[in-house]
């Protein structure tokens, strides 16, 4: 007798004797848990968790404070000044400020330019430095004026006292040629302070009618000892600007803290009128 393939054999029974029923196969649960399976499934641990260490291995950059724009020396920071950057420092990573630390408040001991990695060195521990806030007519501020830029302030004597004419002496044919009388000068323009750090700008607008017809106010940074020296120079005077175009402080004479005005009073300047 033929029989299909995969079922179970069957007993012949003897002739005369009932049909005997066909033995049952039993049926087995699959083999989930199998050793291939549990090798597959190690084998893809280890790799991903070998991949992770790599990369992370890899991936040495510290987030450190960027200077966002050119600053002088003198500037006290504020949030706007800085953002961080992710650079790989290696061993130099104490050299430089993370973005972990907030330096908002300190000031700068030396100039860094735009892009530049803040380093620990050029924040001052101290500063004696003042605020003074100047009220300056809009058409003498630069339009390129930001902060932390370095200005020199001019004090303009809008109404001079003109002195009264001094009447020669009639010349001495025999002593000197005659001249003729020259007019009196009265000088009107006056170096306040040199090499002042820009803290603050408010009141700036906008358009070509606001010229000359809104005050613009400008903090700057002076020595303490320095501040009443420079109020008595700019009382009832306008006010007028110069943007430095280094951040360096210049060197010339004797040095002087970034912000401050020279020794003694104002020095005129060279600019003068005739009255």
């Amino acid at each position: 007798m033929e029989r299909s393939a995969g079922t179970a054999p069957v007993a012949q029974a003897p002739p005369g004797s009932p049909a005997a029923s066909p033995t049952p196969r039993r049926l087995r649960a699959p083999r989930w848990l199998n050793f291939r399976l549990i090798a597959g499934i190690l084998l893809v641990l280890v790799s991903v968790i070998a991949g992770a260490r790599i990369v992370t291995a890899a991936d040495t950059s510290d987030m450190v404070w960027a200077a966002a724009a050119d600053l002088a020396a003198g500037t006290v920071l504020v949030a706007g000044d800085l953002r961080a950057v992710p650079v790989s420092l290696a061993d130099a990573g104490q050299a430089y400020v993370l973005s972990s630390t907030d330096p908002v408040g300190r000031a700068l001991s030396n100039p860094i330019r735009a892009g530049e990695l803040l380093p620990r060195s050029v924040l001052a521990e101290t500063s004696t430095l003042v605020d003074i806030a100047l009220p300056i007519a809009a058409g003498f501020v630069p339009p390129s004026l930001q902060r932390g830029q370095l200005v020199d302030v001019y004090a303009i004597d809008a109404t001079p006292t003109a002195a009264a004419p001094r009447v020669p002496d009639p010349p001495d044919p025999d002593t000197e040629p005659p001249t003729s009388p020259t007019s009196p000068t009265s000088e009107i323009v006056t170096v306040v302070v040199e090499a002042a750090v820009v803290q603050l700008i408010s009141g700036r607008s906008d358009g070509a009618l606001s010229i000359g017809s809104s005050t613009i106010q400008v903090v700057i940074s002076v020595e303490a000892e320095q501040a009443p020296d420079v109020f008595a120079a700019i009382a009832g005077k306008e006010l007028a600007l110069a943007v430095r175009s280094s951040l360096s402080q210049p060197t010339e004479g004797a040095e002087r803290p970034t912000g401050t005005p020279g020794p003694g009073p104002p020095t005129p300047a060279t600019p003068t009128t005739t009255t």
